[in-house]
């Protein structure tokens, strides 16, 4: 019998994605239809979406381990143990808990010092960010809009990458909110808090930058009348695993940091 689980079905990115750095791929069996990293992930059977699954498309796979995470997979989760099968829940909302979640999966797969390596090598690198954002002369006010209607301010990981990568997120007091319907926020809201820059991340749609400007008195903010609306994709973000500590807060960086031409 085998050691470790050796037929795993990820019903998000990002764990994909983070066996595959800790050199573990071939132990994923099945995983989310919106996987996109890494790319020769795509190439295996595809089961779920985010909140929905197809349940016995992955029992047909055998698996010894199905990875889900947050709240919105609990039903989910519920139905695959109803049906006798083995899982395991993750729900990091922050940068330590990504970490964590890296640390955790390696040593549930029998690597942990190539986990324990791969979390201090992310660390490293959001070090460099943040070290190359205190060259800026001030910390721009940034709103990170998580969905456009109704009007959620960014999840913790995402607020927290703002910061590392030299900006101050406008509502501070919702970063650790953890269910998205706790940061709603009003426009005038927004209005009032004056962003210098808009940085949108809406989950399953493209930004529409018009959308964001003919909001009632926006044209007035400092992010509309400099033209600094920037979509950074979910898949770069709002999958709280190595992408969103990698890519994703150097798309924001170069963002913040084009501000600042040397």
């Amino acid at each position: 019998m085998p050691t470790y689980p050796e037929r795993i079905v990820c019903l998000t990115e990002e764990t994909t994605e983070t066996l595959y750095l800790l050199g573990e791929g071939h132990r994923v069996a099945g995983i989310s239809g919106y996987t996109l990293r890494p790319p020769e992930a795509r190439s295996k059977p595809k089961v779920s979406s985010f909140i929905s699954a197809r349940f016995e498309k992955i029992e047909a796979l055998q698996p010894d381990l199905i990875l889900t995470f947050s709240d919105l997979q609990n039903g989910i989760a519920s139905e695959l143990v109803k049906r006798g099968l083995p899982v395991f829940a993750f729900n990091q909302r922050s940068v330590a808990d990504i970490l964590q979640m890296i640390r955790v999966l390696a040593g549930i797969v029998g690597c942990q010092e190539k986990g324990q390596a791969l979390a201090m090598k992310l660390e490293e690198g959001l070090d460099r960010v943040r070290q190359a954002a205190r060259r800026f002369p001030a910390r721009p006010r940034v709103f990170f809009e998580e969905w456009d209607s109704p009007l959620i301010s960014g999840i913790q990981w995402a607020e927290e990458l703002v910061e590392i990568a030299g900006g101050e997120p406008i509502f501070p007091e919702l970063r650790d909110k953890r269910l998205a319907k706790d940061r709603i926020v009003r426009e005038d809201e927004v209005l009032r808090r004056q962003p210098d820059v808009i940085l949108a991340s809406w989950c399953g749609k493209k930004m529409k930058k018009s959308t964001i400007t003919s909001r009632a008195g926006w044209v007035y903010l400092p992010a509309v009348q400099h033209d600094r609306i920037y979509e950074i994709p979910s898949t770069y973000i709002l999958q709280p695993g190595p992408a969103a500590l990698t890519d994703g807060v150097r798309m924001i960086y170069e963002r913040l940091a084009s501000m600042y031409p040397d």
